[in-house]
């Protein structure tokens, strides 16, 4: 099966990508960072509210320890979540809160990234991806 290639901006701080999500209002397009020092997929509290979820469809209570301090948060699964060319149904997800000075929405773990071989080309700008 051919990779698909997903572009980003090599002279960026950070690989910034598109991620789209669905739930009970439909789907929604949000800014998210490509992390693979982080072991799950984070969305913050407000880009899952626009999606219709809240806490209590969560289903477990969760903390993500950062420098500075420990932070609550839950998990859920979200109906579909699409990055990177591939989109996965039924899909789990940390819902914490990020910096609201990150203009992030979210950070794309490895429990996503574990389904695919990927291969970043920092010089070049592009992640190539292809399912394992």
């Amino acid at each position: 099966m051919a990779a698909t290639v997903t572009a980003f901006d090599p002279s960026a701080d950070l690989i910034y990508l598109v991620a789209e999500l669905s739930g009970p209002l439909g789907a929604q397009k949000y800014r998210f960072v490509l992390d693979t020092a982080c072991a799950e997929t984070l969305i913050t509290p407000e880009s899952v509210d626009k999606l219709g979820y809240s806490a209590r469809h969560g289903d477990s209570i969760t903390a993500v320890t950062t420098a500075l301090d420990r932070e609550p948060g839950y998990r859920l699964r979200v109906s579909r979540f699409e990055a990177l060319g591939y989109a996965v149904t039924d899909f789990r997800v940390h819902v914490h809160d990020l910096p609201e000075e990150s203009g992030i929405d979210g950070l794309i773990g490895l429990n996503f990234l574990r389904a695919f071989n990927y291969e970043i080309r920092s010089k070049e700008g592009r992640i190539l991806v292809s399912r394992a």
